[in-house]
Protein backbone atom coordinates (compact mmCIF):
# COMPACT_ATOMS: atom_id res chain seq x y z
CA UNK A 1 0.00 0.00 0.00
CA UNK A 2 1.61 3.74 -1.36
CA UNK A 3 -1.16 6.01 0.15
CA UNK A 4 -2.47 7.35 2.75
CA UNK A 5 -6.33 7.43 3.66
CA UNK A 6 -7.12 10.55 3.63
CA UNK A 7 -8.49 10.48 0.05
CA UNK A 8 -10.85 7.98 1.26
CA UNK A 9 -12.73 10.11 3.68
CA UNK A 10 -15.04 11.29 1.71
CA UNK A 11 -16.85 7.66 0.93
CA UNK A 12 -20.32 7.10 2.12
CA UNK A 13 -19.96 3.89 3.78
CA UNK A 14 -17.20 4.69 5.95
CA UNK A 15 -18.42 4.95 8.83
CA UNK A 16 -20.23 1.12 8.46
CA UNK A 17 -17.39 -0.53 7.25
CA UNK A 18 -15.50 0.69 10.60
CA UNK A 19 -18.42 0.70 12.94
CA UNK A 20 -17.74 1.80 17.12
CA UNK A 21 -16.34 5.24 18.24
CA UNK A 22 -13.71 5.29 15.22
CA UNK A 23 -16.69 4.83 12.62
CA UNK A 24 -18.56 7.90 14.40
CA UNK A 25 -15.30 10.11 13.62
CA UNK A 26 -15.17 9.58 10.00
CA UNK A 27 -18.96 9.89 9.57
CA UNK A 28 -19.16 12.94 11.49
CA UNK A 29 -16.11 13.81 8.67
CA UNK A 30 -17.54 12.70 5.87
CA UNK A 31 -20.53 14.77 6.77
CA UNK A 32 -23.06 11.72 7.21
CA UNK A 33 -24.38 9.91 10.19
CA UNK A 34 -23.14 6.55 9.41
CA UNK A 35 -21.90 4.74 12.44
CA UNK A 36 -23.40 1.44 13.35
CA UNK A 37 -23.39 1.15 17.09
CA UNK A 38 -22.92 -2.71 17.26
CA UNK A 39 -19.86 -2.71 14.76
CA UNK A 40 -18.68 -3.00 11.02
CA UNK A 41 -21.34 -4.65 8.48
CA UNK A 42 -19.51 -5.37 5.82
CA UNK A 43 -16.87 -7.72 7.26
CA UNK A 44 -13.32 -6.80 8.51
CA UNK A 45 -13.07 -3.18 8.60
CA UNK A 46 -9.96 -1.84 6.76
CA UNK A 47 -6.91 -1.93 8.51
CA UNK A 48 -5.07 1.25 7.66
CA UNK A 49 -8.37 3.46 8.50
CA UNK A 50 -8.57 1.45 12.01
CA UNK A 51 -4.63 2.24 12.28
CA UNK A 52 -4.64 6.09 11.32
CA UNK A 53 -7.88 6.86 12.44
CA UNK A 54 -7.17 5.35 15.91
CA UNK A 55 -3.87 7.39 16.00
CA UNK A 56 -5.69 10.35 15.01
CA UNK A 57 -8.01 9.98 17.68
CA UNK A 58 -5.49 9.12 20.36
CA UNK A 59 -3.11 11.69 19.35
CA UNK A 60 -6.14 14.37 19.51
CA UNK A 61 -7.53 13.29 22.82
CA UNK A 62 -3.81 13.15 24.21
CA UNK A 63 -3.28 16.55 23.42
CA UNK A 64 -6.20 17.73 24.80
CA UNK A 65 -5.08 16.29 28.32
CA UNK A 66 -2.25 18.47 29.07
CA UNK A 67 -4.53 21.73 28.10
CA UNK A 68 -4.23 23.77 24.76
CA UNK A 69 -2.80 22.14 21.52
CA UNK A 70 0.24 24.24 20.42
CA UNK A 71 1.47 24.09 16.74
CA UNK A 72 4.29 22.05 17.34
CA UNK A 73 2.21 19.18 18.42
CA UNK A 74 0.22 19.42 15.04
CA UNK A 75 3.28 19.49 12.77
CA UNK A 76 4.76 16.18 15.10
CA UNK A 77 1.96 14.58 14.34
CA UNK A 78 1.70 15.07 10.95
CA UNK A 79 5.28 14.00 10.60
CA UNK A 80 3.95 10.79 11.52
CA UNK A 81 0.53 10.65 9.72
CA UNK A 82 1.05 12.04 5.97
CA UNK A 83 -1.58 14.65 4.72
CA UNK A 84 -1.27 15.47 1.77
CA UNK A 85 -1.71 19.36 0.87
CA UNK A 86 -5.01 18.86 -0.59
CA UNK A 87 -6.52 16.57 2.47
CA UNK A 88 -5.21 18.84 5.04
CA UNK A 89 -8.58 20.43 6.17
CA UNK A 90 -9.92 17.15 5.94
CA UNK A 91 -7.59 15.55 8.38
CA UNK A 92 -7.79 19.19 10.42
CA UNK A 93 -11.69 18.28 10.74
CA UNK A 94 -10.99 14.55 12.03
CA UNK A 95 -8.38 15.97 14.26
CA UNK A 96 -10.86 18.38 16.09
CA UNK A 97 -13.62 16.26 15.91
CA UNK A 98 -11.65 13.56 17.63
CA UNK A 99 -10.75 16.63 20.78
CA UNK A 100 -14.42 17.27 20.67
CA UNK A 101 -16.11 14.01 20.90
CA UNK A 102 -17.83 13.10 24.58
CA UNK A 103 -16.08 9.55 24.05
CA UNK A 104 -13.12 8.98 26.35
CA UNK A 105 -9.80 8.24 25.29
CA UNK A 106 -10.54 4.64 26.61
CA UNK A 107 -13.33 3.83 23.64
CA UNK A 108 -11.13 4.23 21.00
CA UNK A 109 -8.11 2.61 22.81
CA UNK A 110 -10.46 -0.28 23.25
CA UNK A 111 -11.67 -0.38 19.46
CA UNK A 112 -7.82 -0.66 18.23
CA UNK A 113 -7.33 -2.97 21.26
CA UNK A 114 -9.54 -5.21 19.65
CA UNK A 115 -8.96 -4.65 16.08
CA UNK A 116 -4.88 -5.46 16.78
CA UNK A 117 -5.47 -8.05 19.67
CA UNK A 118 -3.17 -10.46 17.10
CA UNK A 119 -0.91 -7.93 16.00
CA UNK A 120 0.91 -6.56 19.02
CA UNK A 121 3.33 -5.06 17.53
CA UNK A 122 1.00 -2.41 15.07
CA UNK A 123 -0.53 -1.44 19.08
CA UNK A 124 3.47 -0.48 19.66
CA UNK A 125 3.68 1.31 16.46
CA UNK A 126 0.58 2.76 17.92
CA UNK A 127 2.30 3.69 21.22
CA UNK A 128 5.09 4.99 19.66
CA UNK A 129 3.45 7.50 17.41
CA UNK A 130 2.01 8.76 20.66
CA UNK A 131 5.14 9.42 22.01
CA UNK A 132 6.48 10.71 18.74
CA UNK A 133 4.06 13.82 19.37
CA UNK A 134 3.89 14.31 22.95
CA UNK A 135 7.70 14.67 22.75
CA UNK A 136 6.55 17.41 19.83
CA UNK A 137 7.34 20.22 22.43
CA UNK A 138 10.91 19.12 23.74
CA UNK A 139 9.72 17.05 26.89
CA UNK A 140 7.06 14.66 27.98
CA UNK A 141 5.42 15.68 30.39
CA UNK A 142 3.66 14.18 33.49
CA UNK A 143 -0.13 13.95 31.97
CA UNK A 144 1.14 12.47 28.57
CA UNK A 145 3.19 10.16 30.15
CA UNK A 146 0.38 8.55 32.52
CA UNK A 147 -2.12 8.83 29.22
CA UNK A 148 0.17 6.95 26.99
CA UNK A 149 0.59 4.27 29.84
CA UNK A 150 -3.41 4.14 30.45
CA UNK A 151 -3.83 3.57 26.49
CA UNK A 152 -0.86 1.23 26.82
CA UNK A 153 -2.84 -0.81 29.56
CA UNK A 154 -6.11 -0.82 27.70
CA UNK A 155 -4.13 -2.62 25.06
CA UNK A 156 -3.03 -5.15 26.96
CA UNK A 157 1.04 -4.48 27.61
CA UNK A 158 2.05 -4.93 30.91
CA UNK A 159 4.10 -2.82 33.11
CA UNK A 160 7.61 -4.00 31.93
CA UNK A 161 6.43 -3.83 28.69
CA UNK A 162 5.60 -0.22 28.46
CA UNK A 163 8.61 0.50 29.95
CA UNK A 164 11.01 -1.34 27.14
CA UNK A 165 8.56 0.72 24.93
CA UNK A 166 9.08 4.30 26.98
CA UNK A 167 12.82 3.99 27.28
CA UNK A 168 12.86 4.44 23.17
CA UNK A 169 11.21 8.14 24.23
CA UNK A 170 11.88 9.17 27.65
CA UNK A 171 15.11 9.39 28.88
CA UNK A 172 14.64 8.38 32.76
CA UNK A 173 17.47 5.38 33.01
CA UNK A 174 18.97 6.42 29.66
CA UNK A 175 19.60 2.58 29.83
CA UNK A 176 20.55 0.95 26.01
CA UNK A 177 19.52 -2.36 27.75
CA UNK A 178 15.99 -1.32 28.44
CA UNK A 179 15.20 -0.22 25.00
CA UNK A 180 16.75 -3.35 23.69
CA UNK A 181 14.28 -5.16 26.46
CA UNK A 182 17.72 -7.36 26.90
CA UNK A 183 19.58 -8.51 30.24
CA UNK A 184 22.61 -7.00 30.89
CA UNK A 185 23.79 -10.33 31.99
CA UNK A 186 23.49 -11.76 28.45
CA UNK A 187 26.30 -12.97 26.40
CA UNK A 188 28.23 -11.16 23.63
CA UNK A 189 26.83 -13.76 20.97
CA UNK A 190 23.43 -14.33 22.69
CA UNK A 191 22.85 -10.82 22.93
CA UNK A 192 24.00 -9.92 19.28
CA UNK A 193 21.04 -12.81 17.91
CA UNK A 194 18.80 -10.75 19.85
CA UNK A 195 19.56 -7.58 18.73
CA UNK A 196 19.42 -9.11 15.15
CA UNK A 197 15.96 -10.53 16.07
CA UNK A 198 14.55 -7.36 16.85
CA UNK A 199 16.08 -5.51 13.75
CA UNK A 200 14.42 -8.21 11.65
CA UNK A 201 10.95 -7.55 13.59
CA UNK A 202 10.76 -3.99 13.67
CA UNK A 203 12.16 -3.24 9.81
CA UNK A 204 10.09 -1.08 7.98
CA UNK A 205 10.30 -3.29 4.87
CA UNK A 206 8.40 -5.91 7.28
CA UNK A 207 5.50 -2.89 7.68
CA UNK A 208 5.29 -2.24 3.59
CA UNK A 209 5.50 -6.15 3.08
CA UNK A 210 2.28 -6.64 5.36
CA UNK A 211 0.53 -3.76 3.25
CA UNK A 212 0.33 -1.77 6.12
CA UNK A 213 0.18 2.41 6.11
CA UNK A 214 3.06 4.73 5.45
CA UNK A 215 1.86 5.95 9.01
CA UNK A 216 2.93 2.66 10.26
CA UNK A 217 6.03 2.65 8.12
CA UNK A 218 7.48 6.23 9.13
CA UNK A 219 6.62 5.19 13.20
CA UNK A 220 8.70 1.48 12.50
CA UNK A 221 11.66 3.76 10.95
CA UNK A 222 11.98 5.70 13.63
CA UNK A 223 11.86 2.75 16.42
CA UNK A 224 14.77 0.98 14.31
CA UNK A 225 16.65 3.91 14.82
CA UNK A 226 16.38 3.98 18.45
CA UNK A 227 16.91 0.60 18.62
CA UNK A 228 20.05 0.65 16.59
CA UNK A 229 21.74 3.29 18.54
CA UNK A 230 20.83 1.89 21.39
CA UNK A 231 23.15 -1.42 19.96
CA UNK A 232 25.57 1.11 18.83
CA UNK A 233 25.99 2.43 22.56
CA UNK A 234 26.20 -1.70 24.15
CA UNK A 235 28.56 -2.76 21.40
CA UNK A 236 31.17 -0.03 22.12
CA UNK A 237 30.72 -0.65 25.89
CA UNK A 238 31.56 -4.23 24.92
CA UNK A 239 34.27 -3.29 22.42
CA UNK A 240 31.85 -5.73 19.88
CA UNK A 241 32.44 -5.62 16.39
Amino acid sequence: MNYSIWGKLGGAGLGLAVGGPLGALLGGVAGHVLVDRKGALFGAPPRDLIFTTGLVALAAKMAKSDGVVVQNEVEAFEQIVQVPDSEHERVKRLFDLAKGTTDGFEAYARQIGEAFRDEPALLEDVLDGLFHVAKADGAVHEAEYAYVKAVAGTFGFTDADFDRIAARHVRRADDPYLILGADRSLGDQELKRHYRKLVAENHPDREIARGLPPEAVAIATQRLAVINAAWERIAAERNLK
